[in-house]
């Protein structure tokens, strides 16, 4: 929280290159099936959430933006690619995985649903393993050292010292 008792949140790219500070509230979570939205994050589809007008701060570099239409915007990190922005006539919505705290941002709309691709209901069915499970298959994971940005604002990135501070995510 904000000295005025406004909410504060953070995030950014994978590697550090593009941060962002939010303050006041947020509006509307959601998660997006249109085909633009599967195409510019590469997934099923786009979580994202409205930020407060005016409460958007680029803290570290700023998204390099795509025009994917005639009203809107595309945001991202032109270091790693992560999708950071839509940016419309109605506002700026974040990627909900670029917070640092993305488990805070609870979708509550789906939109696009014409677009929804035919298994995505059916994705909580399928068997869940976690990382470390899969050592069989990927014993590179015993070693693995992330270079991914910490869920955290750092002074610089990378840091001078060599450390990433990422090392216990995949």
């Amino acid at each position: 929280m904000s000295l005025d008792n406004r909410p504060v949140y953070a995030g950014g790219c994978q590697c550090g290159a593009v941060r962002f500070h939010v303050e006041g509230a947020l509006g509307t979570a959601s998660i997006c099936h249109c085909r633009m939205c599967q195409k510019a994050f590469g997934a099923f589809y786009a979580p994202l959430v409205t930020a407060p007008e005016g409460g958007l701060r680029w803290t570290r570099g700023e998204p390099k933006r795509y025009q994917s239409s005639t009203h809107v915007k595309r945001g991202f990190c032109a270091e790693c690619g992560t999708p950071l922005t839509y940016e419309g006539p109605d506002g700026v919505a974040l990627a909900i995985g670029a917070f640092d705290a993305p488990e805070e941002v609870t979708p509550t709309i789906q939109f696009g649903v014409e677009a929804k691709l035919p298994y995505v209901d059916t994705l909580p069915a399928l068997p869940a393993r976690d990382t470390m499970d899969d050592l069989d298959d990927a014993p590179f994971l015993v070693d693995l050292v992330s270079y991914q940005h910490p869920d955290y604002d750092t002074e610089e990135w990378p840091p001078a010292d060599g450390t990433t501070g990422g090392e216990d995510k995949p």
